[in-house]
């Protein structure tokens, strides 16, 4: 099985390709640049094709369909996050979220749908989030990108209906990835280890959470390498939660 992990040289993605990895699969990895594909790359242990281009623009995008047009699978986890207030987010922070949080999965669906459909059998999968339904009031442009990213993966999921394909998103909460260990550096400066400052900000800002703790990016590897797997085959169009029941909801 050949993967494409857009968005993988950290956190959540390198998790994710690793756990395809040791599942046996042939991945490539992306990131935007070539020191942190190299970087990867060799964490890995050299177990990747390497490929390097900004997907949050058409022309990375284009580049990487012309470098690698066939794959079995995509894992679509390019993304980004900005708090900002709703009324000092400019265009310019809204368009940025929009052309790599989702119209990055737009343009690999294009490029990789059809190949799979053909052939009777692929992957397809968005990271969303969370905050796709718990809209976080600092990061509202953030939070409708993600509902976006559902919504594609429900629709695209209906569109390849009856080929063997699947099409689900993934939706993480609270994630010690580098980017949030960045996040809780004061804390952890100030004495407290990583995962009790995690554990402190779910409890204050995530208080729904089950759990009261983070998850680890290994914790959602693991969901993105069963629904990779023919064990998923009948799981589409769905928003599977790996979130701590964040989400306070049953469904």
């Amino acid at each position: 099985m050949k993967i494409d992990l857009s968005g993988s040289t950290a956190g959540i993605g390198f998790a994710i390709a690793e756990g395809l990895r040791d599942a046996g699969a042939d991945i490539a990895i992306n990131g935007r640049t070539q020191d942190n594909v190299d970087s990867a790359l060799a964490r890995l242990g050299g177990a990747a094709r390497r490929l390097a281009m900004d997907l949050g623009t058409p022309e990375g995008a284009r580049d990487l369909v012309a470098a690698a047009p066939s794959f079995d699978m995509a894992v679509n986890n390019l993304g980004i996050f900005q708090p900002s207030d709703f009324f000092d987010t400019t265009d310019d922070i809204w368009e940025r979220h929009w052309q790599i949080n989702v119209m990055t999965g737009v343009r690999m669906a294009r490029a990789y749908l059809p190949g799979v459909a053909e052939r009777g059998w692929g992957r397809m999968l968005f990271l969303g989030s969370e905050s796709a339904f718990n809209i976080p009031v600092d990061m509202i442009h953030y939070g409708v990108s993600k509902t976006a990213d559902v919504s594609l993966a429900r629709g695209l999921a209906k569109r390849v209906a009856g080929t063997g394909v699947t099409v689900n998103s993934i939706l993480p909460g609270p994630t010690l990835s580098e980017g949030v260990a960045a996040m809780l550096k004061a804390e952890v400066t100030a004495g407290k280890t990583l995962e009790q400052a995690g554990a402190d900000f779910v409890k204050a800002h995530r208080p729904t959470s089950i759990i009261g703790r983070p998850a680890t990016v290994d914790e959602v590897a693991n969901l993105v390498v069963y629904l990779a797997s023919p064990l998923a085959s009948a799981t589409t169009g769905a928003a599977l939660r790996v979130d701590g029941s964040v989400i306070d909801s049953i469904m």
